[in-house]
């Protein structure tokens, strides 16, 4: 306020410069989707075959935690847990069932969906 009051002239163009951002989140492209499944069906048999694209659908899907970086993911399944048998016991809390038509970013959701259904349709038939 105090600068509003002794500079009105800066502060009304400060204003009108100030902006709304919109981010859209872009959706997948069908190589990208086909990328990640295979990678991420892979790594469930070697870890180190994880790749970058891999770790980030992974470490933002519900029940994984990003480990500090992908190496630390890798680590992590390598050593201690069974990267597909964490994959199939979260698949239903990554549905993303909260978004409808309707929301903005609804067909992002929707790819991220069909990636990890695709995941584990994969998985369940190796098994």
């Amino acid at each position: 306020m105090l600068i509003r009051a002794l500079c009105p002239t800066i502060f009304c163009r400060f204003l009108i410069h100030i902006r709304v951002i919109k981010i859209m989140l872009k959706r997948y492209t069908s190589l990208q989707k086909t990328r990640i499944v295979n990678n991420i069906v892979r790594a469930c048999k070697d870890p180190d075959k994880l790749n970058k694209q891999g770790y980030n659908f992974l470490y933002l899907a519900s029940g994984f935690i990003a480990h500090y970086n992908r190496q630390g993911f890798i680590s992590h399944y390598s050593q201690w847990h069974s990267l597909a048998s964490d994959i199939l016991e979260n698949q239903r809390y990554n549905q993303w069932h909260n978004f409808t038509e309707n929301d903005k970013d609804f067909g992002y959701y929707m790819d991220k969906r069909a990636i990890y259904n695709a995941i584990c349709a994969q998985l369940k038939g190796e098994l």
